[in-house]
């Protein structure tokens, strides 16, 4: 059995979709522990239900950024991770920490990247009148929401959408496909080599697993 841990900022629906796809099976792996750089974290609570080990490391403990993921680092290696899963954490992560798990590291983010890296992808899709919106699972590499990509879902806009019916609707895709992701990886079928995504032994193209033709 493979090692999870995951990394969280905030209300872990993600997580919970992680959690309940290993209750059922569908991830052949273990999900060790749950970090959390907000104390108050609901995600700490799903962990805690879940009798998962959760941890929060805030900011103001550490002088630096690079401090904080020092420490970050040795603690997600107290448990061993084959990979770790961040699931809305909301830190730039430091070199020294995307080089230490290099290959093992996921994402997921709320657009159909390379649109829209960073903040309030929601937002910009409705104010720039975009019909199509989604969400990525990629691997981390040091550029922001620039590593390869593996899995997109896409999402119809439709007009009077709110931010608030967009979210919904991706997060609904999110929690369907993040956990899929996480299983190719534990299973051992899904690599990053040469800074690009394998699936079966194929390099997947730069929207990565079943794109449009």
């Amino acid at each position: 059995m493979k090692n999870i841990v995951v990394l969280i900022s905030g209300n872990g629906s993600n997580l919970q979709a992680i959690i309940d796809a290993c209750e059922q099976k569908k991830i052949n792996g273990t999900l060790r522990a749950v970090f959390s750089n907000k104390a108050d974290a609901f995600g700490l609570e799903r962990a805690r239900e879940a009798t998962i080990p959760a941890h929060a490391l805030t900011a103001d403990q550490f002088a630096s950024r690079d401090a904080f993921d020092r420490e970050l680092m040795l603690e997600i290696d107290a448990y061993a991770p084959d990979l770790v899963v961040l699931a809305g954490y909301m830190r730039i992560l430091s070199p020294a920490f995307v080089s230490h798990y290099a290959g093992r590291l996921l994402n997921i983010h709320p657009s159909l990247l390379p649109k829209y890296p960073g903040l309030h992808t929601h937002r910009q899709v409705l104010e720039n009148g975009d019909e199509e919106h989604g969400t990525t699972v990629h691997f981390v590499t040091d550029e922001l929401d620039g590593g390869p990509v593996i899995l997109q879902a896409k999402v119809p806009v439709f007009d009077g959408d709110t931010e608030e019916e967009i979210t919904a609707r991706v997060q609904a895709q999110e929690h369907a496909i993040y956990p899929l992701v996480v299983s190719w990886f534990v299973e051992g079928r899904l690599k990053m080599e040469n800074n690009a995504a394998w699936l079966d032994g194929v390099c997947l193209p730069p929207q990565g697993y079943a794109a449009d033709e």
